[in-house]
């Protein structure tokens, strides 16, 4: 059987180029690879974080109910259930392995002051309390409570507050009840849902 270069690139983006070029089908032995690969692990079902389009994925996870073992991520994929992706992932969805299971990946606060070069690590702590003075020092700069006519509008126009489509709708909710409560009235969200 003559095969040319062309022939054989075509068959191969098919799967057929192994049956029919070698004699034998692959097909079997990448299936069961790819279960060797995945017998172990833990599916947690979740949401690609990229972007609004919400493409559900599985995570697979080895090593997350041994003890002493840290949990890691061995393989994702795209969700064949789900109706938006129906098991397909973009190029950033399937990266997410490497989103997950990264040596540079953030784990801590980090703050640089005002004309500092380099970044240093804080606690949680201070953290948290550094965003609520700026958040405190920045409304009460900017709080409206009656416009030019007298009305009372009760307003904050000096802020503003962004979402993003991997926060839960428990998240948002609260997102918006933050707002409002400090009467932020920028408010985006990339979750069109």
């Amino acid at each position: 059987m003559e095969l040319s270069r062309r022939g054989f690139l075509r068959a191969a983006s098919s799967g057929a180029a192994l049956t029919t070029a070698f004699g034998f089908d692959a097909r079997p032995a990448l299936a069961q690879a790819r279960e060797l690969k995945i017998s172990r692990t833990t599916q947690t079902h979740s949401i690609c974080p990229y972007c609004a389009v919400s493409c559900s994925v599985i995570i697979h996870t080895l090593g997350d109910k041994a003890r002493n073992v840290t949990p890691t991520v061995v393989h994702v994929e795209g969700d064949p259930d789900s109706p938006i992706n129906r098991g397909t992932l973009c190029s950033k969805g399937l990266s997410l392995k490497q989103f997950v299971v990264n040596d540079q990946r953030l784990t801590r606060p980090l703050y640089r002051a005002p004309g500092a070069s380099d970044w240093k690590p804080i606690s949680w702590e201070e953290a948290l309390d550094r965003m609520a003075r700026l958040i405190k020092t920045t409304r009460n700069a900017g709080f409206e409570e009656k416009d030019g006519q007298g009305r009372l509008v009760n307003r904050l126009t000096n802020m503003a507050i962004i979402g993003g489509c991997t926060d839960t709708n428990e998240i948002n909710y609260l997102l918006g009840k933050f707002r409002f409560a400090l009467g932020v009235l920028a408010y985006e969200n990339q979750a069109r849902l």
